[in-house]
């Protein structure tokens, strides 16, 4: 009785506990709406979509995966750019699932020497635990284990899935060869317990800072050489992370190198290392096909030879529509400078 109590504790706590906080991304770049709604329409082009995916911790059993997917229009006839994203997260043995579709606004001011945007995002989110994936203590044997085909007689709870809205906002300015940004998400500190018991998921705060070195003086900018040493941190309850590396961009290729902390006890957390390829850079209507893999070593407590590491592959597209009045045309400074 007193080990299934335990694994009753656990089976609602961990969740919690879990889902308390964000997942991140070692591609930031790649989900520019996820990072900051500030950046919804901050490209060159009309319309662009992107979808990154991340495989975290392939050593281990249990399934921790992550993706986000956007679509944005840049809308340079109002200052404004708007969009849709869709974000899902599966964590865990019991396969916890999160999904959330959500709108994207921004509004942009400035001109060629600077450009500020201020960022709404909105949506709903759907959370719920596959119940039949877990394993209690009436289903395993003392000496064979697991019980296969075993029926547990726990009392299946009356919720299992959840629904709430969801808020973030965010300002993104570029300043000369200077990005910076902040965001915050879950404003309104939605309530995502399934236990019954109040759980509200803290805000997450973070803030992008980015500078662009040109290693070449007077090079053309699409086609130049560049540093661009960037460091992006995130703070979620009691909960701290940066990333800190630089990237070396040199015309349609972009290579990084990483280092990431949580910020707290454990220290260090991985070495990531990243590849980016501009395939067809604005050559035909301003089109650009992006293709992104990374890799994190952890460095971590948990170790690589555990983890096996975790894997990103991201994917973009960006182009103007036939005929549209902003091809061609100089649109500023915008983030898509620095990445």
């Amino acid at each position: 009785m007193m080990s299934r109590m335990i694994l009753w504790v656990m089976v609602w706590a961990l969740p919690q506990i879990l889902m308390g906080q964000d997942h991140i991304y070692s591609q930031f770049y790649n989900a520019p709406i996820y990072l900051n709604p500030a950046l919804t329409g901050q490209f060159e082009g009309d319309i662009r979509l992107n979808a990154l995916y991340r495989n975290q911790w392939t050593g281990l059993a249990s399934d921790f995966s992550y993706m986000s997917a956007s679509a944005d229009l840049n809308l340079p006839q109002i200052n404004s750019g708007v969009g849709l994203i869709f974000n899902r997260s599966s964590e865990g043995t019991a396969y916890l699932v999160k999904n959330n579709v959500a709108a994207s606004y921004s509004y942009i001011i400035g001109g060629d020497d600077f450009t500020l945007s201020f960022g709404l995002q909105a949506g709903v989110t759907n959370q719920r635990l596959n119940w039949d994936k877990l394993v209690f203590g009436d289903q395993i044997d003392i000496n064979s284990g697991y019980i296969p085909g075993s029926i547990s007689g726990a009392e299946r709870p009356a919720i299992d899935s959840r629904f709430y809205l969801d808020a973030n906002a965010g300002t993104n300015l570029v300043y000369g060869k200077f990005m910076v940004g902040v965001a915050a998400h879950h404003l309104n500190r939605p309530d995502e317990s399934l236990s019954g018991f109040q759980a509200k998921l803290p805000m997450r705060i973070s803030a992008n800072l980015s500078y662009k070195l040109s290693l070449i003086p007077d090079q053309y900018d699409r086609d130049g050489s560049y540093l661009i040493p960037s460091v992006v941190v995130y703070r979620q309850g009691n909960v701290n992370s940066f990333s800190i590396g630089t990237q070396y961009k040199y015309a349609g290729i972009n290579a990084g190198i990483w280092y990431r902390n949580d910020g707290n006890a454990n220290g260090n957390d991985a070495i990531v290392f990243s590849v980016i390829f501009d395939i067809f850079n604005r050559r035909t209507n301003g089109e650009k096909f992006r293709l992104g893999i990374s890799h994190d070593a952890t460095t971590s407590k948990i170790n690589y030879s555990n983890t096996g590491g975790t894997s990103e592959i991201g994917v973009g597209y960006e182009k103007y529509f036939p005929n549209s009045s902003s091809g061609g045309r100089a649109n500023g400074l915008r983030c898509y400078d620095f990445y």
